[in-house]
């Protein structure tokens, strides 16, 4: 046999591997999908008005019963399993061919020209998928989202286990907002959020929202993040990369595949076209790379802007929403049915959370904090 028969054998071996590794994933991950395990809903000590009884199919909230939107629902997602699966054969194919993905982007791990592995979008190395899954993430066979009902609070510093303790056992809260990764952060430098901080507070109780400040609107309101606005020429492609980093930086504390991930966008101008469509462009990538790890993509902003938005998107048919939404209005009773710009079947299954009072300050058991108060219906991290 001459060489040059032994390595087109050998090309059609890898091909063919490679193409089955892609429809085994798939039909593993339709699998989970259609068998998902229950989602767990963790205790709390506060009651949740109840959102009224429920049929198959249906959302029930204030007594009036919705149909379920699949896209947004986390439930929902079985339905788009098939067509996932359908269309593995035709990934395989293009990542042998060495083409982009249909959102432009090259495929993971491929090389730059001289060979060294390309940079991301934000700067942050690219990396190949396999290798970071066997690296950072835990190891979950279900997937299934956790919820958690009851009242929460955010703060910018994760707090140290003493001051944990002490909220745990003599405040009203039962989940805890934690700043875990992006560009945009506040409080860049998380002196007390390590695996082991993750690790305890899960232990003594607590229920975690990871929070993902990254880059943000181009039109956003705020001057401190200014700095960071996303770059309208490279919106799907810096959304891309801020999703794998979160979902990386979610896996090294511990964070299991099914934790949600929210991310942070502050106000803007959503009337401004061009802005918007860069903004949308940013979360919708944003969303496809954090579902394609594992987790469930969630988005948190002000109630007339971001979530307006993806209000408007949602009616509109948008693909790639987020799975979970936690909107800030304050100075409003807090609820989960009764946000003004929401229709009612709009997230209405275990993926909503309003930040109803902002920048307080409590002490419990002895401990002072400056927090904002959350009232959860939504998945929060899984351990």
């Amino acid at each position: 046999m001459t060489e040059t028969s032994r390595f087109i054998r050998y090309a059609h071996r890898v091909r063919r591997t490679r193409r089955t590794r892609y429809v085994l994933a798939a039909a593993l991950t339709l699998t989970g999908l259609l068998f998902p395990a229950v989602s767990a809903v963790a205790d709390s000590d506060v009651p949740v008005a109840s959102a009224g009884p429920a049929s198959a199919g249906a959302a029930a909230v204030d007594g009036h019963i919705d149909p379920v939107d699949n896209r947004t629902d986390p439930a929902g997602w079985i339905a788009d399993a098939e067509a996932q699966a359908a269309d593995a054969e035709a990934q395989a194919q293009a990542s042998d061919d060495g083409q982009a993905s249909d959102d432009g982007q090259v495929p993971d791990g491929a090389q730059a020209p001289d060979g060294a592995q390309a940079p991301d979008e934000t700067g942050f190395p690219g990396t190949d998928d396999a290798s970071d899954d066997a690296a950072t993430f835990p190891e979950d066979a279900a997937v299934a989202p956790r919820v958690f009902k009851g009242r929460g609070f955010d703060t910018c510093q994760a707090p140290d286990l003493a001051t944990m303790r002490a909220w745990r056992a003599s405040s009203p809260y039962r989940a805890v907002g934690i700043y875990f990764g992006g560009r945009a952060r506040a409080c860049k430098t998380q002196r007390n959020l390590t695996n082991n901080w993750v690790q305890q507070t899960t232990a003594a109780g607590w229920s975690l929202l990871p929070i993902y400040v990254g880059s943000q609107s181009p039109c956003v309101r705020g001057s401190n993040k200014n700095p960071f606005r996303i770059d309208p020429q490279r919106a799907t492609a810096q959304g891309t990369s801020e999703g794998a980093d979160a979902a990386k930086a979610a896996g090294a504390l511990g964070m299991k595949r099914g934790s949600a991930l929210y991310l942070d966008m502050e106000a803007y101008d959503l009337r401004k076209a061009s802005c918007a469509n860069a903004t949308l462009s940013f979360v919708r990538a944003w969303d496809r790379r954090v579902r394609a790890r594992g987790y469930v993509p969630g988005f948190y902003s002000s109630a007339d802007s971001g979530i307006a938005h993806m209000e408007k998107a949602r009616r509109a048919g948008t693909s790639d929403l987020p799975g979970a939404i936690w909107y800030a209005r304050w100075g409003v009773a807090p609820t989960l049915t009764a946000e003004p710009v929401l229709r009612p079947s709009a997230w209405a299954s275990h993926s909503r959370i309003h930040q109803y009072t902002g920048s307080v300050t409590e002490t419990h058991g002895g401990h002072k904090l400056s927090i904002d108060r959350d009232l959860i219906d939504a998945p929060v991290a899984k351990l």
